[in-house]
């Protein structure tokens, strides 16, 4: 699992650390932490659905940021737990465009062990670089 949680940075909300050793690793292994706060077990979701998410920014930052309010948003607006499974990132122009797929399923108390729900990315303490191996981000989401 390439991300922890932060007991001691937010006392009402969750807050992960997320990397990896390529930026699209860390982007995947942030998406299934802010997944992870709300569903206990991911692998109680299954590849039923599809959704293609496309995204663009000028920075790294607000392209994680994005990619995780829309994680939110189908779980808020479908109904729909989405697990990211592919994903690439491309620098075009002295823009970031992120190209992902998700596949999940429709939110099911019965097999879902529901945690907490998340509202929203925030940006308190909210970082995102490039280190020595990889990338790594710190994220507070607002529950």
């Amino acid at each position: 699992m390439p991300y922890c949680y932060l007991e001691d940075i937010a006392t009402a909300d969750a807050a992960f650390e997320a990397w990896g050793g390529t930026l699209e690793e860390m982007l995947q292994a942030a998406a299934d932490a802010t997944l992870n706060v709300m569903v206990a077990d991911l692998t109680t979701i299954e590849a039923r659905e599809y959704r293609i998410i496309s995204l663009e920014d000028e920075s790294i930052e607000m392209l994680l940021f994005q990619l995780l309010q829309e994680i939110i948003y189908y779980k808020d607006a479908q109904r729909l737990l989405l697990r990211i499974n592919q994903l690439e990132v491309e620098n075009k122009n002295g823009n970031f465009l992120l190209k992902a797929r998700g596949w999940g399923e429709q939110i099911d108390a019965q097999k879902h062990e529901l945690t907490v729900d998340v509202k929203a990315v925030t940006l308190h303490q909210y970082q995102v670089e490039q280190t020595e191996s990889g990338w790594r981000a710190r994220v507070i989401l607002d529950i």
